[in-house]
């Protein structure tokens, strides 16, 4: 805090931590606080933002949609790389910001900021996604973080915080929950699920049914991809919004798309948060079916390797760097194959694949049927399977 700076710009979502940083950043830095809040699929969490901002003492406040950029430029590009984290999270939160922070730097410079600030807790992922995109969009602007800064030390510590100036918050000692919603996901940490042996209640759950609870009739529901990118829902075209907005509602109300994770953050520490992803849930494993019939062997193999890499640095926040975007034009190239329809069987939290297509297929029945053809030969398989397991047969030799 010794620090001079005469404005700030605050990523602000109204949350519990952002609405406290405000004041504190006038009491502790004497400064005007830009608040800059992102429209990236939170909903009705926007609702009274403005007025509540420039209540808590912001000297104005901007409230930008990217809710289309952040499919086209974040999600589908993940999506498109297969990228997954520890085999479960679809990396909802991590790639919202990079989009959030390159446009908090755009304002910043706009308004005349000499700073940055963000809510993010000392032992999160988040301030390092945020702040490498600060290191790599605007490195000439200072970063406060008051997390790292301040004698606030829990999430009850805030809230008292917050009672005794009087900010309106939606949390309590009773509903600690901390949440992150977007179009792809909504993620619930703290409370009891700090506890891994406990089970999360039902009452936590927003954009999914319990499985129980689901319809006692499956559902069947076609995407359609073009070079791996999703285009339509059961034959119709839809915009990327839309078409996120429409499958979160197919997979929720057939209880899709929850997870349960203990993963490895970054700064080292194991946490264990819950994800609701329905749309995503779908889309990935349709996607999954299109490019079994589109991409051969050795690409298809390869591309796992890379999906690995691409989640590890969407998670760490190195969404900026020439790797990620080299990693991209891999991507991009095996894409051009991907096109085709996947339908899904959808019952009570289970995925079901129900057939796929493509006009790109490497499929060929007359290979894969167990009729013999003319276009396999099966007496080819002797020499081919000497040649592939000589190794083993020189090792078995010299070991007799």
């Amino acid at each position: 805090m010794t620090m001079k700076v005469k404005r700030v710009a605050l990523a602000y979502s109204g949350g519990l931590d952002t609405s406290i940083i405000i004041p504190w950043l006038k009491e502790h830095y004497d400064c005007e606080v830009v608040a800059i809040a992102a429209d990236v699929g939170q909903g009705e969490e926007l609702e009274g933002l403005r007025e509540k901002a420039l209540a808590t003492g912001a000297a104005e406040i901007y409230i930008e949609d990217l809710r289309h950029e952040f499919v086209t430029d974040y999600i589908f590009p993940t999506l498109r790389a297969g990228a997954v984290y520890e085999h479960k999270y679809l990396l909802g939160t991590s790639f919202a910001r990079p989009v959030i922070a390159k446009r908090h730097v755009e304002i910043a410079r706009q308004t005349g900021c000499d700073a940055l600030a963000h809510g993010c807790t000392g032992k999160g992922n988040d301030q390092v996604r945020f702040e490498l995109t600060f290191k790599a969009l605007a490195p000439e602007l200072a970063v406060i973080a008051p997390w790292r800064e301040w004698d606030i030390v829990s999430r009850e510590d805030a809230i008292d915080y917050a009672t005794e100036r009087r900010i309106p918050i939606t949390v309590s000692r009773e509903k600690i929950y901390s949440r992150d919603r977007n179009l792809w996901h909504i993620s619930h940490e703290g409370g009891i699920l700090e506890d891994p042996a406990s089970e999360p209640e039902e009452a936590m759950y927003i954009l999914s049914k319990s499985p129980e609870d689901a319809p006692d009739t499956p559902e069947y529901v076609e995407l359609t991809f073009e070079r791996a990118t999703p285009v339509a829902v059961n034959g119709e075209s839809l915009d990327p919004v839309p078409l996120i907005e429409k499958l979160n509602g197919i997979g929720g109300r057939n209880g899709v798309g929850r997870i349960d994770l203990v993963e490895n953050r970054l700064v080292g520490i194991k946490s264990r948060g819950c994800y609701e992803t329905p749309g995503g849930t779908l889309l990935l494993a349709a996607l999954r079916e299109i490019e079994a019939l589109t991409l051969d062997r050795e690409a298809a193999h390869f591309k796992e390797q890379l999906a690995l890499k691409y989640a590890e640095m969407v998670y760490f926040g190195q969404w900026f760097t020439p790797l990620r975007e080299s990693l991209d034009a891999f991507v991009n190239k095996l894409a051009e194959r991907v096109t085709g329809t996947c339908r899904l069987k959808l019952y009570k939290g289970n995925v079901i694949i129900a057939g796929r297509t493509s006009p790109n297929t490497l499929y060929r029945p007359d290979l894969a049927s167990f009729t013999m053809g003319a276009s396999y030969d099966q007496r080819d398989a002797a020499g081919f399977i000497n040649i592939f397991g000589l190794p083993l047969k020189v090792q078995a030799l010299t070991q007799k």
